[in-house]
């Protein structure tokens, strides 16, 4: 079955230590190193195997003006300044960059599919089976299998390459995916890989 990664918000406002953000990911955090070499073999994986990476990133105006802020999420968003257009914090983090040609899908809401054109380009891919990895776990992540697996894709959540605010809600959110996606580690799925291109 013909795969594509998914590969969200590894943006520097969301991962790096200076970013505004930094889910789950603060500078002093042990487990920050293990999720950027984690999410580093992924696409390292997804590219050896010949399996398309899309980058799927958040990204306002500087204004705002196209940030829906009808939640707590946008208006911290919005608040703090980050992931404005155009900025450093906007931008993809280094180690985890889209190279040359690969596929990069902007969205401005929780679901990464919402009025983005994501699902077009999934579709151009000819992918079946989908792996997402990103930040944050319970919010790009969720939304992204949820609308995945009712698109009819086989999706799989690479838990090691994802990230939360708070150990808990990673691991109820990881349990909650589970009924609706596989949940394996980045070993595993660049395994998977192997005869997915």
């Amino acid at each position: 079955m013909k795969a594509a990664l998914l590969a969200m918000h590894y943006q520097n406002d969301v991962l790096h230590v200076d970013g505004k953000v930094r889910v789950g990911v603060a500078a002093d955090d042990p487990a920050r190193p293990r999720l950027i070499a984690s999410a580093a073999r992924l696409i390292a994986g997804a590219r050896a195997n010949g399996v398309p990476v899309i980058f799927v990133r958040i990204a306002f105006a500087p204004d705002y003006a196209d940030c829906l802020r009808n939640c707590t999420l946008f208006r911290r968003v919005a608040e703090s300044g980050a992931v404005q257009e155009g900025s450093w914090g906007a931008g993809f983090y280094d180690e985890l960059a889209p190279r040359p040609g690969e596929a990069v899908v902007t969205h401005k809401r929780n679901n990464p599919f919402w009025a983005s054109g994501l699902e077009e380009v999934v579709r151009a891919t000819g992918a079946r089976r989908l792996y997402l990895a990103g930040i944050a776990t319970n919010h790009v992540v969720e939304h992204g299998a949820r609308h995945a697996s009712d698109l009819g894709y086989d999706v799989a959540v690479v838990a090691d390459a994802c990230s939360t605010a708070q150990a808990h809600l990673q691991a109820a959110s990881l349990e909650t995916l589970a009924m609706l996606a596989d949940v394996v580690r980045v070993d595993d799925a660049v395994a998977q890989m192997g005869g997915q291109a």
